[in-house]
């Protein structure tokens, strides 16, 4: 099975398309970096919207203050989370032990 050629405006929605998604999970990661929302908050976000649930939990980690390389692989194999996992992939268990781990 080929990949279906696309028109030039098809290839432009798709960009602009593409291009909204990085900035909506960029502006998740910059509202839990600035302390704007919780990392709760930010998983119910996700939960809700396809675009967010794709963010990757390490990133998300990372954007939280005081949380960089080093603790949040930390925090992720404690909880047993890959490190390619997304944020629609967690399990009930990790997203809890996420939601202890960072109350409020």
């Amino acid at each position: 099975m080929s990949i279906p050629s696309l028109s030039p405006e098809q290839l432009s929605a798709a960009r602009e398309a593409a291009t909204q998604a990085r900035r909506a999970r960029a502006d998740l990661k910059s509202r839990v970096r600035s302390g704007e929302i919780s990392l709760g908050q930010a998983l119910d976000e996700a939960a809700a919207d396809d675009v967010l649930a794709h963010v990757k939990v390490v990133d998300l980690l990372k954007a939280l203050p005081r949380v960089g390389d080093k603790r949040a692989a930390e925090i992720m194999d404690r909880l047993d989370i890959a490190q390619n996992r997304r944020i629609r992939g967690l399990g009930c268990h990790q997203e809890e032990g996420l939601r202890s781990e960072f109350p409020g």
